[in-house]
């Protein structure tokens, strides 16, 4: 008769567990909150399985310990499924939560000194993240659910909001915070850079972010705490008139590939050309702080035109139609009065954003007394607005000898990895929507998806990393070889199996395939010998 043989999954576990080594990641969480001696879990252990949980199984928040009975937990991290309960986990999170500006700082400078990241140039955005629940009292020490401008349009949801600040270097995120959901982006800035300071260890550092990063408060606080800066300066602040007259081939064109044209042949890349002047941004209302004067960076894109030209030309095509049909229908009995047509009008003047450009007429046929609508396109103010096609300004405060306009573009050019990063919690570790009922564990649960998404991004890194020219990683079509992601990283060792000891024998590691040998070679991880083996 032949005995069963119960497997369980070891997946990515054994790589999860030391990368977490590497971080220090319990060791930091129970610096931070210690628990009774004889406690049978530290909050640190629970913290590092909720982090394998989320880069494993990323699913909400409940019944913790059926994954761990799934998975090799209790071989990887010696602890019982039994004790990962939801009252476990919930008093994990709670005792997190007021460290976690400690936790995060600690962890952040643990990785820049064992991974050797640079952070001379850092990367930060926000993003929302929405929220089941209704909310009605929230901890005040902690950020409060509010209802905002989700990012995923949920706007019956209330929200919160997370910020991430990511290394120029394959977009590591050393530094995250949680926010109320209705704070503006703006506010946030200084506190976060004053984060990022004391992370690095360092004063000069250039932090890059988009619109929301210039505020004349914010560019103030830069200045003064010694750390420069870069951001676009936003379309609605674009002084009228100021690309009126430019001409591309007057600037500097700029040897740049955009991430979106990597791979494609030289001829269908986009082109930029840069010129530079002076900007004074202004302070808000009636202050009298004095203006700061700023290096603007004007930047032509024939991508970003071509873009441009075909979004108006599409609108233009979708208010040609429907005005058209206005023309039809006035004075039936769809429209069958002068103020029906005015107010049909003005929706689609509204709707198909063409009011810039859009004249209109209504008179009343003097035999029938019905309205009588005509309309046209300004060709001039279409000709003025499509001559700024392709133009965007960015503002900083680096000094010329260290960055001239090309290398500003081209600093700037590495944004996308932040909005990258946010895809990849919104993804692959699944952070929306949140089902936690307390805002406490929501801010604690933030911080535990962005160290999972840290380890996430250092297996990425250290894979590319280690990768030799003649390496062929044997991933299924459709995954780049050279440039693996965190995803496909993590797919491929999903399929590593894991049997038990028995009184009979010792554990058995169960690889199918060669791509998996490669890979924990890559990452420098004996999965035949993780802490189970040496209790």
């Amino acid at each position: 008769m032949s005995q069963f043989v119960l497997q369980r999954r070891l997946g990515a576990l054994p790589v999860i567990a030391e990368f977490c080594r590497r971080l220090d990641i319990a060791g930091i969480v129970d610096r931070a909150c210690p628990v009774r001696s004889d406690a049978y879990l530290t909050h640190g252990q629970v913290i590092e399985v909720l982090i394998a949980n989320r880069l494993t199984s990323p699913s909400p928040l409940w019944r913790v310990e059926d994954w761990a009975r799934d998975w090799a937990v209790e071989e990887v991290f010696g602890i019982d499924p039994g004790a990962l309960n939801d009252d476990r986990i919930a008093r994990a999170l709670d005792a997190v939560a007021p460290e976690l500006e400690q936790i995060v700082g600690s962890v952040g400078a643990q990785a820049i000194a064992a991974f050797g990241l640079q952070v001379a140039q850092m990367h930060w955005d926000m993003t929302s993240i929405s929220l089941q629940g209704a909310f009605e009292q929230a901890e005040e020490d902690y950020p409060t659910p509010k209802y905002g401008h989700p990012k995923d349009r949920r706007t019956d949801l209330k929200q919160v909001q997370a910020g991430i600040a990511v290394t120029r270097d394959e977009g590591i995120p050393i530094f995250h915070r949680a926010y109320d959901g209705g704070a503006g982006e703006v506010a946030q800035v200084i506190e976060a850079m004053h984060g990022l300071q004391q992370i690095a260890g360092r004063r000069e550092m250039l932090l890059i972010g988009d619109s929301k990063l210039i505020s004349h408060g914010n560019v103030a606080a830069m200045l003064e705490a010694g750390v420069a800066f870069l951001a676009p300066l936003a379309a609605a602040k674009v002084p009228a008139g100021l690309f009126a007259g430019l001409d591309p081939a007057d600037g500097q064109q700029v040897d740049v590939v955009a991430a979106r044209d990597a791979g494609k042949p030289a001829e269908q890349r986009a082109v930029y050309h840069v010129l530079e002047d002076q900007m004074a941004l202004k302070a808000p209302g009636k202050s009298r702080d004095e203006p700061i004067p700023l290096r603007r960076i004007l930047v032509h894109s024939t991508a970003h035109a071509q873009g441009q030209a075909a979004a108006r030309a599409l609108k233009l095509a979708k208010a040609t139609d429907e005005l058209d049909r206005l023309v039809r229908t006035a004075g039936t009995r769809y429209h069958p009065t002068t103020a029906d047509v005015t107010r049909r009008a003005a929706e689609i003047s509204k709707k198909r954003r063409v009011t810039a450009y859009l004249t209109t007429t209504i008179t009343t046929d003097p035999a029938t007394g019905n309205p009588i609508f005509t309309w046209a396109f300004d060709q001039h103010a279409l000709d003025a607005e499509a001559s700024a096609d392709g133009w965007y300004a960015l503002l900083t405060n680096l000094p010329p000898d260290q960055a001239d306009a090309a290398d500003v573009l081209i600093r700037y050019k590495g944004q996308h990895i932040v909005e990258r990063r946010y895809s990849d919690i919104k993804g692959p570790l699944a952070i929306a929507p949140m089902f936690l009922k307390h805002n406490r564990r929501i801010t604690a649960l933030i911080s535990v998806i962005c160290l999972a998404l840290l380890i996430f991004c250092l297996i990425e890194r250290q894979v590319r990393h280690a990768l030799l020219p003649e390496t062929r990683l044997l991933f299924h079509p459709g995954n780049s070889p050279d440039r693996p992601t965190g995803r496909s990283i993590l797919t491929a060792l999903d399929r590593i199996q894991l049997i038990p000891a028995t009184a009979t024998g010792p554990p058995q590691v169960l690889i199918p395939d060669p791509l998996q040998h490669q890979l924990l070679n890559l990452l420098n991880v004996d999965p035949t010998r993780p802490r189970w083996l040496t209790l």
